[in-house]
C-alpha cells in the first residue's frame, strides 16, 4: 500500500476544503492517488462544503468574548445562510471556539492573502538575511524564503492557524466540518481583538 504523506493530505485538503482526517481516509481508500481520492470524497458527498462555500451568508451573529481576567476581548462576526442555524447552540459554540482562538493567538488577518504586502516583504527580507548569515547556499534561497513565509502565514492568518485545542487541525478545518454538519455555508466576516493598554 502507498505511504500517505502529510504533503499528500495537505494537497487534498487544499483542493477540496475537506478536513484532514477525511482526506487521509480518502487517500488510504484511493491508495495514495489524489485524483481518485477527490472522486471518493465527491461520491460520498463529503466535498459538498466546497460548493456550499460559494453560497451567500446573510444571517449569523456578532459574538463577544471577554477573557476571564478582563484584559482581552474579542468581537467576531460569524455568518451563515439562515437564522435557524445562527440560533443553534452548535453555531454559538463554533463562534466561541473561534473567538478563543483569536484571543489566544492575536492573528494579523483572516487569510494569508489579507496579510498586508509590506509585512510579507519585511518577513522575506528577514528570512533572506537570516539564511545569508547562516551561510545557506544561494540556490536554496527561494525555497528557504517560501518556507519561512508559509510558516509565518500559518501563525498569523486566522484560517491557516492550528487550533489551540488541536494543533493538527486548522481554523479552516473547523469551519469546513461545521459546514458539513449544518449543510450551510459559514464564513468569518470580520473580527477585532482588544487588549488592555494596546
Amino acid at each position: 500500500m502507498a505511504e500517505i504523506t502529510a504533503t499528500m493530505v495537505k494537497e487534498l485538503r487544499d483542493r477540496t476544503g475537506v478536513g484532514m482526517m477525511e482526506c487521509r481516509k480518502a487517500l488510504v481508500a484511493a491508495e495514495g492517488n489524489v485524483d481518485a481520492a477527490i472522486k471518493y470524497l465527491r461520491e460520498r458527498g463529503i466535498s459538498k462544503a466546497e460548493a456550499k462555500s460559494l453560497r451567500e451568508t446573510k444571517e449569523g451573529i456578532i459574538f463577544s468574548y471577554i477573557h476571564f481576567n478582563g484584559k482581552i476581548g474579542v468581537l467576531l462576526e460569524l455568518n451563515c445562510e439562515s437564522d435557524f442555524v445562527a440560533r443553534t447552540d452548535e453555531f454559538k459554540a463554533l463562534a466561541e471556539d473561534i473567538a478563543l482562538q483569536i484571543a489566544a493567538t492575536n492573528p494579523l488577518a483572516l487569510t494569508a492573502e489579507a496579510i498586508p504586502a509590506e509585512i510579507i516583504e519585511r518577513e522575506k527580507d528577514i528570512a533572506k538575511n537570516k539564511a545569508i548569515n547562516e551561510g545557506k547556499k544561494p540556490e536554496f534561497m527561494d525555497k528557504i524564503i517560501d518556507g519561512n513565509i508559509r510558516k509565518y502565514c500559518s501563525e498569523h492568518a486566522l484560517m491557516e492557524q492550528g487550533l489551540i485545542s488541536d494543533e493538527k487541525r486548522t481554523v479552516k478545518d473547523l469551519l469546513t466540518d461545521a459546514i458539513g454538519r449544518t449543510g450551510e455555508n459559514i464564513q468569518i466576516a470580520r473580527f477585532t481583538r482588544y487588549a488592555l493598554g494596546e
